[in-house]
């Protein structure tokens, strides 16, 4: 008996010494999940200083630029005066332990690698503002600089005409050509940094984008409150908006929907295409006038896709007639890409892909890729730094090819003369034909009483331009040249 007493209790000391040790396990797992919990704050935490410490440095920087830059009219075109700019970036994790001229040789392809060994040592390149050599090791948190002498691309002369101003936001029509916000060699000649310049608004988030050659109706909002609820607004799909645009042939007469997905199949080009595993979109499609050549078509897109409008007319077989992603024989054939392509011929794609690259020119390649006929992310700031480092994901060859095309291509050097200050190719003015395309945006409308209406018959109304809190707004824009009775498209 006391036997089986001994044992019994030697099991339960057993059980209970089991037990204990797996509210150890259970307090060392949970410790080790609350260390890994706190490490991820603290890295977000880290990251969230990073970003306010360069958005200090580049809001501080940009005042000083916007105030050194200058800028003048030649030939009917605003050009900028080219000038030395810092790009600036904390160290991405894959960068650490890595020497710097590694790191700018694999992620920043568009240069050679004796550039940055010459730019390393002329200082041109620094890590937490001091010279380094090529075979300095990356540590975390580390500040790179690069300093460029940077020459932004010419853009129309015609100015940015404000059709309407309150407090919380402006309305303005844009002039094709013009980018809304800094993006790749776009910088001053844009639409933030010239109502910042000549206008005074400081801190203005776009509340609809277009592409850098759509002219047009732009929203912009004087504080982030006002843009989140506007945002909310284009996500409900509360705000109509109307595109006009000249197509490529006898448009139909009826009214035509198309509901194409579309998918974006190049990110370096901006190449989007109607494909079934695209997002949704709708776009609606009313023949306004033809003259037997080209047709004037009023567009509703009822969703914000990047390039909506123009890949579904392309779909559709009626592509903007000067489009020069999507109206391209030698790109997509005789049709023109009508009815779309092949999606499952990747080879076939690639080979698009590729010979649009070399049929277009370098701004539409490039310049382009992150504008959309829609909505924005507001919190999508123009201080974004790291957005303005350079693009890392361009392969090689590719980027080799695309720099020959901007000196080579198209007429684009000028009198083979050379810039003293860095030897970059000055480039001759750019052809009227490449500075738009025939893709405006006439009218944006918030109807508070009835979203969903579609009435258009107060279009011309005098008092088109107006802004009431209790009932809604709307905004249009005149028409441009090649949308006019008169206009000769021959």
């Amino acid at each position: 008996m006391d036997k089986y007493n001994l044992d019994s209790k030697k099991v339960k000391e057993n059980k209970d010494e089991i037990n204990n040790k797996k509210i150890k396990i259970e307090n060392n797992e949970g410790n080790i999940k609350a260390i890994k919990v706190k490490k991820e704050r603290n890295e977000k935490e880290i990251k969230l200083k990073h970003k306010q410490i360069s958005k200090q440095i580049i809001n501080k920087e940009e005042e000083n630029n916007l105030e050194a830059v200058e800028f003048y009219y030649e030939n009917g075109l605003r050009k900028v005066k080219p000038y030395y700019y810092e790009y600036k970036t904390f160290a991405k994790g894959r960068w650490i332990k890595k020497n710097i001229l590694n790191v700018f040789r694999d992620e920043f392809r568009d240069r050679t690698k004796e550039y940055y060994e010459t730019a390393i040592e002329k200082g041109l390149i620094t890590i937490n503002n001091k010279i380094v050599t090529p075979s300095t090791i990356i540590q975390n948190q580390d500040l790179i600089t690069h300093k460029i002498h940077r020459h932004e691309p010419p853009i129309t002369a015609k100015k940015i005409k404000i059709l309407y101003q309150e407090n919380d936001f402006i309305v303005i029509d844009k002039p094709a050509s013009i980018p809304i916000h800094p993006s790749g060699r776009y910088r001053h000649n844009t639409v933030l940094h010239i109502l910042q310049k000549e206008h005074g608004f400081l801190n203005l988030f776009p509340l609809n984008r277009l592409d850098r050659l759509t002219s047009g109706i732009v929203i912009l909002s004087l504080n982030k409150e006002k843009a989140h609820e506007f945002e909310q607004l284009m996500t409900k799909h509360k705000i109509q908006k109307e595109y006009i645009c000249r197509a490529l042939g006898e448009f139909p007469m009826e009214e035509i929907k198309c509901d194409q997905p579309i998918k974006l199949i190049s990110h370096k080009l901006g190449l989007n295409l109607v494909h079934p595993d695209g997002k949704s979109c709708i776009t609606i499609f009313k023949r306004i006038s033809c003259n037997g050549h080209t047709s004037l078509v009023k567009c509703k897109p009822l969703t914000g896709r990047t390039h909506q409008i123009r890949v579904h007319l392309q779909y559709l077989g009626y592509p903007i007639v000067n489009d020069p992603l999507y109206c391209n024989i030698k790109s997509w054939g005789p049709d023109r890409g009508k009815g779309g392509i092949d999606i499952n011929d990747n080879k076939k794609i690639n080979e698009l892909v590729n010979l649009i690259s070399l049929e277009n020119d370098f701004d539409i390649k490039i310049d382009d890729i992150n504008n959309v006929d829609g909505n924005i992310n507001i919190n999508n700031s123009n201080n974004n730094i790291d957005d303005n480092i350079i693009n890392s994901n361009n392969n090689i060859d590719d980027i080799n090819r695309i720099n020959n095309n901007i000196n080579i291509v198209n007429n684009n050097i000028d009198d083979n003369r050379f810039c003293e200050e860095c030897t970059i190719s000055h480039f001759s003015d750019p052809k009227p034909n490449q500075l738009l395309i025939w893709l405006h945006a006439v009218r944006y409308e918030y109807n508070n009483s009835n979203n969903n209406s579609n009435n258009d018959d107060d279009s011309n109304n005098d008092d088109s331009n107006n802004n009431d809190s209790n009932s809604g707004w709307k905004f249009e824009s005149e028409l441009p040249e090649w949308a006019k009775d008169d206009f000769n498209d021959d």
